[in-house]
């Protein structure tokens, strides 16, 4: 692999501007090779030049000083000068003056140089105030570890705390103030036998055991134990339901209450930010390296194509620079190493190193061979059915024609489901194609997260189970001699219900029990709505169940069809219970409503009006939507009016937020215009077409309302399309969606997620 594609593939996504400008620099040195080719063969060649050493006097093998005649010969063959200069507090800047720059062709060195010092000042820049960030991180860490710690003394070592607060009451009046000891630092300036000598207090071997115990004095311990003074519970950490009453309360944290399960839940945080902290610590040493190699791979490309002997004085200026010359980032990955080694994985170095270093999901050639297969056997079985429902002439008959009124809705919410997760996987691809990194947006854990070939095998699969329940039960119910199994042929897609949903709540770990665990909590999120810290994959997630209110409403018809005694026959009949066209209203109602509550707890934690006219457009739905379904039951003029009224009001607010706000585009003074400055995709046409498409789509709707006469397509066929059609739009909005989410933390730099700490030091903030 050449290097500049192993260059753009080792970069983090979000910090791809901060990297030096490779291409850049290549298409530059494209321009210099063009204008020596112009002008004949260089003089001396390189070749040339590797010759004539040939027959150079030889000057022995021993080390000897530099003669003055060797220091005339470098000047002489300089050709470039890097001065610097620094401003206070700033990072050096580097500016390098070509010294052929008389010469043929020499303008497009000079702009080449000028160019390699602007990159060179760039990622020097970046890279300081990124090992900045990471210094102040790694102090506060300092400061939640010895909370920690004095958490630990006070939950197992009681007598120890009791012991040492005696001490205080003996020693208080008068006593010289001993200097505070640290259990842990991670800063690099403090040598080893130092932190060692520190990190006595307690060993992550055993919470209470030898490796625990006290310092060498009693003064020592008990100054550990007063930081509990100034430390509360950090609220943000507690991922269960939230109440009204800790919304409307200000405070940050909750007083400590020193028991065992309050010191496993700040372990467990504390491990997690670990473990982010080593990955930021891992990606910026990794952005040093790539970056040092770059400019080594440029300089050597100079040298072959400009015959000048210039990469060695300039790789020893960006050898010198902050970026080669930093220690700082390998120190610490160093300390934290050995500190979560020490502290969370009990001295066991295997273990704690498996937890911190990263884990990437491998490809597998079974997913691909069963999603080729499971799609193969899935079109066989989908022609299959229909050449059936054909043969049997199911659609002719009037008594069989009734039975497909139980059967389509029955089967119609799998296949609303699997439609959805094929798109979503086809929205994988070019996530990944364009670089978007939906693992980080989505807040996946590192390793787990499924790709577009997992999806497709899941979807794939679950087309095959369904339509072979369906082959079967339709087989069975149109044969006259087993018409006295009727009752239990019926019970067939029940059972089939209850299949998918044992397997998507099962806690064995098969068939990616880490990604339907995160589904499950997200829609637990989802439902709890204003009760609940809000993250984007819940609103994600509740975005996209507004697109399957069909399939919700299926799911209501399953609960009509089984639970009043003996099977109601048709959908008709469901229609004639009041009980039923209550649920009918709220079950196409409710994912509006979770997305208007989770607007609203957004206001409330965010203080942006943004969000309250985002509660809006989704307050507007729920009443287009509501009059929608009224005249859909009751029919009449009035309510077609009103329903005709109140969707173009939706449709239209709705398509601006797409396009405007959603997706990022129609910016004003844009360098594309009519987009945004950042586009993932090359071809701009696609974002026009993909505001085009959303449109058309969203009016679809209005079939509904308008009943335009299709005549190959009736009843529950019509609202069936439309929905099909509403969960293309909604993939399509997904994809425009998660690119602008990924421009915006390109542009700021946002690579790690925000990891609440368990403690919060509330005296911090006074002095603040």
């Amino acid at each position: 692999m050449k290097f500049g594609k192993d260059f753009k593939k080792q970069m983090v996504p979000e910090w791809i501007e901060a990297y030096m400008d490779y291409n850049g620099l290549k298409k530059i040195l494209r321009d210099i090779r063009r204008a020596r080719q112009s002008k004949g063969p260089p003089t001396p060649s390189r070749l040339s030049h590797q010759q004539s050493m040939l027959y150079t006097t030889f000057s022995g093998l021993n080390p000897r000083p530099n003669s003055v005649h060797q220091s005339k010969g470098d000047i002489e063959d300089q050709v470039i000068d890097v001065s610097t200069t620094q401003q206070e507090g700033s990072t050096k800047l580097y500016n390098t003056k070509f010294l052929k720059s008389n010469e043929e062709g020499g303008d497009t060195e000079v702009t080449f140089f000028n160019k390699l010092d602007y990159e060179l000042n760039k990622v020097n820049i970046f890279y300081k105030d990124k090992v900045e960030e990471v210094m102040k991180e790694a102090t506060e860490l300092n400061k939640q570890m010895e909370a920690l710690i004095a958490l630990r003394i006070k939950v197992k070592k009681p007598d120890i705390a009791k012991s040492n607060s005696e001490a205080v009451k003996l020693t208080s009046p008068g006593r010289e103030k001993i200097p505070e000891v640290k259990p842990m630092d991670l800063t690099p300036e403090v040598n080893k036998a130092t932190a060692s000598t520190q990190g006595s207090a307690i060993s992550g071997e055993d919470y209470g055991t030898r490796h625990g115990k006290m310092a060498d004095s009693a003064i020592h311990q008990e100054t550990e134990l007063e930081v509990l003074d100034r430390v509360k519970m950090n609220n943000a950490i507690e991922d269960s339901i939230i109440t009204i009453r800790g919304l409307l309360n200000d405070s940050k944290g909750k007083e400590l209450n020193f028991n065992k399960e309050e010191l496993r839940k700040a372990e467990e945080r504390l491990k997690i930010v670990f473990i982010e902290f080593y990955r930021k610590l891992r990606l910026l040493k990794q952005y040093s390296f790539m970056n040092l190699l770059a400019f080594s791979k440029i300089m050597k490309k100079y040298e072959k194509i400009a015959s000048r002997n210039a990469s060695r004085s300039y790789m020893k200026i960006v050898d010198s620079s902050y970026l080669g010359s930093s220690e700082e980032v390998a120190c610490l990955l160093d300390r934290v190493e050995d500190a979560f080694i020490k502290y969370f994985s009990r001295l066991n170095r295997r273990e704690g190193m498996k937890s911190l270093r990263p884990k990437f999901r491998k490809e597998k050639h079974r997913v691909t061979f069963f999603s080729g297969f499971f799609f193969g056997c899935a079109i066989a079985l989908l022609v299959a059915a229909i050449l059936l429902i054909e043969a049997r002439k199911v659609l002719d008959k009037e008594q069989q024609a009734k039975y497909m009124d139980n059967i389509y809705p029955l089967y119609s919410f799998y296949a609303y489901i699997v439609l959805h997760m094929l798109f979503y996987s086809a929205s994988i691809y070019f996530w990944r194609r364009y670089k978007v990194n939906y693992a980080f947006i989505f807040g996946f854990k590192q390793g787990t997260e499924l790709g577009y070939r997992e999806v497709f095998l899941l979807s794939t699969g679950l087309a095959v189970l369904v339509l072979s329940t369906f082959l079967v039960h339709l087989h069975i119910k149109m044969d006259s001699k087993t018409e006295h199994y009727e009752t239990y042929v019926d019970l067939i897609p029940l059972g089939l219900a209850c299949v998918v949903l044992l397997i998507t709540i099962c806690p064995f770990n098969f068939m990616y029990k880490s990604s339907r665990f995160f589904l499950i909590r997200c829609f637990f999120r989802c439902i709890c709505a204003p009760l609940c810290t809000i993250t984007l994959a819940d609103f994600f997630l509740a975005d996209h169940l507004t697109s399957q209110v069909q399939a919700l409403r299926s799911f209501e018809f399953y609960t009509c069809f089984y639970g009043w005694g003996k099977y109601v026959k048709g959908e008709s009949k469901c229609h004639e219970l009041d009980v039923y066209n209550v649920f009918y209203f709220i079950v196409a109602i409710i994912p509006y409503w979770i997305r208007f509550l989770q607007c609203v707890r957004r206001l409330f934690e965010e203080k942006e009006p943004v969000h309250a006219v985002n509660g809006f457009r989704y307050f507007l739905t729920i009443v287009a939507v509501a009059i929608r379904t009224a005249f859909e039951l009751k029919k009449g003029t009035t309510w077609k009016v009103l329903a005709f009224i109140s969707s173009i009001v939706a449709i239209v607010f709705n398509t601006y937020w797409d396009i405007f706000v959603d997706w990022g585009l129609m910016q004003k003074r844009s360098k594309n215009s009519f987009l945004r400055d950042k586009l993932l995709v090359s071809h701009k046409s696609v974002y026009f077409a993909a505001m085009v498409v959303d449109m058309i789509l969203r009016f679809a709707w209005l079939q509904l309302v308008l009943k335009f006469n299709v005549i190959a397509l009736r009843g529950d066929a019509i609202t069936s399309l439309c929905s099909c059609l509403e969960i293309l739009r909604r993939n399509i909005w997904s994809f425009f969606r998660l690119e602008n989410e990924h421009v915006n933390n390109v542009g700021k730099y946002r690579a790690f997620k925000l990891v609440p700490l368990p403690f919060y030091y509330y005296d911090d903030e006074k002095d603040d």
